[in-house]
């Protein structure tokens, strides 16, 4: 009975109807900057206590610019809602679950359920994928307190579309902040980055501490468990930081990273984890500080990597994209994924339709070096599918929410690239043999939006800076030109 009704209740609400922490839509980014946060200095990708370093500004700096880049709540949007089967049998759980860790899951609903963890078997099953953290542990729990409400009945429990949008944990809302100087040659001479961010990791475990649980039901029980303490990560590019701290050398850097551990919306892993937004910004920057030095965007690039293989993958792009066609605009980005894994680098070619503000992609180039390949084309599919899925997140997506709730509640709400959305992708893979295995990782998806955002400077003059680039944010900025 208490599980019906806390199904119910479950049922019956919307992610922060009992709550007074949510923000309306346009106030989400002030109120992250002014929320108590756990400030770290990143030192060679990794957090570290200790005091902050200052901003300081070189006594040769002959330039000094700044600029602040956005990224709103995204959602997993996997095509079909979370779903599981469970079965209470002779007094042993069965749960049939679309899980990305059916260990740690289990050992979750022990503790929810108060019984022992040998009692329970979760088996994973094919179901709707995310790259992150979705609503299937969640919808697992579902399934799991129901079952034990019906012994010797199996359970099949679907969450709706609209369950999906509303309850699913979300990739967290990001700002970062810029600053850099140029001295008289225009080389950059002091870089600045503060990124501010809410946790990135949520996933269920065991061992959470008494009646404190990561799963959404759970916290609608006649006796409801208690939410875990949002914590950073401290490990190297783990979650807010990564890929924070750039491939380039610049003779002096000072990278900030800013947990905010109170989100208005529930928050986990989704593609990339910070380097989305890092990189949109790192690489955005570095062409605003191009054209502020007078300098070609590739070659202002170059002259600041010192790593002949990130050289290699931009060349390789640009030789590969060929001739710019006429009313496209051109732009790239490059990342080496968390600093030690694939270098990536991405060019686009794009036209804007200045009476709608619509952004067309019509071109696409994708130049990789993952080590020695193995299977070409497992990594061209892994390349061109996190492209387009942070193509989406650029031009289109965004969680809306209200004092009712979550609004993007389906398709027409929360819109993802269709068919014809998707650019002509070319694939350019530059093999080494002998050389170690690096791993494709989530490599494409940061330079994405920073290779879009540079196209459309180059194609209408206009510096988009808050994703995801609409057709109305578009339209605004032509109108301030």
């Amino acid at each position: 009975e208490q599980a019906v009704k806390g199904m119910e209740v479950l049922r019956t609400n919307s992610n922060w109807e009992r709550t007074e922490k949510l923000p309306s839509q346009d106030a989400l980014f002030d109120l992250m900057m002014s929320q108590k946060e756990l400030a770290f200095h990143v030192v060679d990708g990794a957090p570290v206590d200790g005091e902050i370093p200052p901003v300081t500004i070189p006594s040769t700096a002959a330039h000094t610019l700044s600029a602040s880049y956005y990224r709103p709540f995204h959602m997993h949007a996997s095509l079909g809602p979370s779903a599981a089967v469970a079965q209470l049998a002779d007094g042993k759980l069965t749960v049939w679950t679309h899980s990305q860790g059916v260990y740690p899951l289990r050992a979750a609903i022990a503790e929810v359920l108060d019984v022992d963890v040998e009692d329970i078997h979760a088996i994973h099953m094919d179901g709707p994928g995310c790259y992150g953290h979705n609503g299937a542990d969640d919808a697992a729990l579902d399934a799991a307190l129901i079952a034990c409400s019906l012994p010797g009945r199996p359970v099949s429990l679907k969450w709706t579309k609209a369950d999906e949008n509303a309850w699913e944990p979300y990739g967290p809302a990001m700002v970062v902040k810029m600053q850099a100087s140029l001295n008289g040659k225009g080389d950059v001479i002091g870089w600045n980055h503060d990124v501010w961010g809410y946790a990135h990791g949520a996933r269920p475990h065991g061992g959470e501490g008494r009646r404190t649980s990561s799963l959404l039901a759970s916290w609608h029980m006649a006796r409801p468990f208690s939410k875990p303490l949002s914590r950073p990560f401290m490990i190297p590019h783990g979650c807010i930081h990564r890929n924070a701290d750039p491939l380039y050398a610049f003779p002096q850097r000072r990278i900030v990273m800013h947990f905010l551990p109170d989100s208005p919306l529930r928050s986990s892993s989704l593609r990339g984890l910070g380097a989305y937004a890092n990189v949109f910004a790192i690489e955005s920057f570095m062409d605003e500080l191009a054209h502020a030095s007078g300098s070609d965007p590739l070659e202002f690039r170059l002259r600041h990597l010192t790593d002949e293989r990130a050289r290699a993958v931009m060349n390789a792009a640009l030789d590969k994209a060929g001739g710019l066609p006429e009313g496209h605009g051109r732009g790239i980005a490059f990342a080496r994924y968390k600093n030690r894994q694939s270098y990536v680098a991405v060019v686009v070619d794009l036209s804007v339709h200045r009476d709608s503000g619509h952004i067309d992609l019509g071109h696409a180039v994708i130049a990789a070096d993952v080590g020695q390949i193995v299977n070409p084309d497992s990594l061209s599919s892994q390349l061109e599918g996190a492209f387009v899925q942070a193509a989406s997140w650029t031009l289109k997506e965004q969680v809306t929410f209200g004092q009712k709730g979550i609004t993007s509640i389906d398709w027409e709400g929360y819109p993802v690239f269709r068919f014809p959305d998707a650019p002509e992708i070319d694939t350019v893979l530059l093999n080494r043999p002998g050389m170690p295995y690096l791993g494709v990782g989530e490599g494409s998806g940061g330079p994405v939006p920073a290779a879009i955002a540079n196209a459309l400077f180059n194609a209408a003059g206009i510096r988009l800076r808050r994703i995801p680039f609409t057709p109305e944010r578009v339209k605004e900025a032509l109108s301030q030109l």
